[in-house]
């Protein structure tokens, strides 16, 4: 879901910053890309089956709905580090489970909420006093 609002994002981004931001993005969804991949490989080589279809994504995401059409730079941005701070939840609430499961897999996830985070700081400082 978060690869996938902020490519929507990307695409509609106006104003200032517009190329900083516009090209930023793009960095945010590969991390997203990268990450989602990574998590499903993870779950496959442990022998269970994964459902990365969009309708699935769509009905489990817990990320707030984006703004539709073209959007102020800050509006996108704003929108964007919600849209992290949702996913951070989760990958937070997946550490915390995996500490008494799977090592490996929480290892993982928390390279993931690493990149999460600096993805957040970067854009969060757009308009931060």
């Amino acid at each position: 879901a978060l690869a996938v609002n902020t490519k929507q994002a990307h695409w509609h981004v106006r104003g200032a910053n517009f190329m900083g931001v516009h090209v930023f993005l793009d960095d945010v969804v590969a991390h997203a890309q990268d990450a989602a991949d990574t998590v499903a490989e993870r779950v496959v080589a442990l022998g269970l089956p994964v459902d990365g279809r969009v309708e699935t994504v769509a009905k489990r995401s817990t990320n707030p709905a984006m703004s539709p059409g073209f959007q102020p730079s800050m509006n996108t941005v704003a929108e964007v580090v919600a849209q992290l701070d949702a996913t951070l939840v989760v990958v937070n609430n997946a550490i915390e489970a995996l500490d008494d499961i799977d090592l490996p897999s929480q290892d993982i996830v928390i390279a993931i909420a690493q990149q999460l985070d600096k993805d957040r700081w970067f854009l969060f400082s757009h308009y931060a006093e």
